[in-house]
């Protein structure tokens, strides 16, 4: 029932509810953004979605307009990322607008983080059970580690969150997304059980 009623339900209201309390962050974050640097404010990055199908993700840009490899994973200290992208990416503002995904019913506030389509060509039994349902805006990978965890690791927390979603565990992993933005996601480093 919360898995596939509720969940949803939950998704759609409080993203209507955030989109509306968000206009005022976004024009404030869309004039430092502009003034930074030159380019587009949104960046459209193709997703892969609940069931291997793709979607557009909706990020805030956070580097510098010029042509990248749009697979490579962006760590802390990258040269092309721009002084407020650094903030932004810090407390994870430029994921915001993808609260416009799970409005959308692309995305949900707890699931897998949606990865490139071409990774799924590098899947293991792990990672093909994470497609199973929808891809959140923060995850259990996400408040284990995320980037300081290999590919593997991450889907390893994926499948067991899969198998294991309820409303507690929900409730869990985004109050610990509250303390990551302000603590940081290396203090909760947490390698996967073997």
């Amino acid at each position: 029932m919360y898995r596939s009623i509720i969940k949803r339900f939950f998704d759609f209201l409080v993203s209507a509810i955030i989109c509306l309390l968000l206009v005022p962050v976004f024009i404030i974050v869309y004039i430092a953004v502009k003034l930074d640097s030159k380019g587009s404010f949104f960046f459209f990055q193709e997703r892969l979605g609940k069931n291997g199908k793709t979607f557009k993700v909706f990020k805030i840009r956070t580097m510098t307009d010029k042509p990248r490899e749009t697979s490579q994973e962006i760590l802390r200290g990258n040269a092309e990322v721009t002084k407020v992208g650094a903030i932004l990416r810090r407390l994870k503002i430029d994921e915001l607008p993808q609260i416009i995904n799970i409005l959308k019913g692309d995305m949900s506030f707890v699931g897998p983080r949606p990865c490139m389509p071409a990774l799924q060509e590098e899947f293991n039994e792990d990672g093909r059970e994470r497609i199973k349902i929808s891809p959140g805006l923060t995850g259990l990978a996400q408040t284990n580690g995320n980037i300081y965890l290999s590919w593997p690791e991450r889907w390893k927390y994926d499948r067991y969150y899969v198998e294991n979603v309820n409303f507690l565990l929900d409730v869990k992993i985004l109050f610990k997304t509250v303390l990551i933005v302000f603590m940081g996601e290396e203090k909760f480093l947490k390698k996967p059980d073997a």
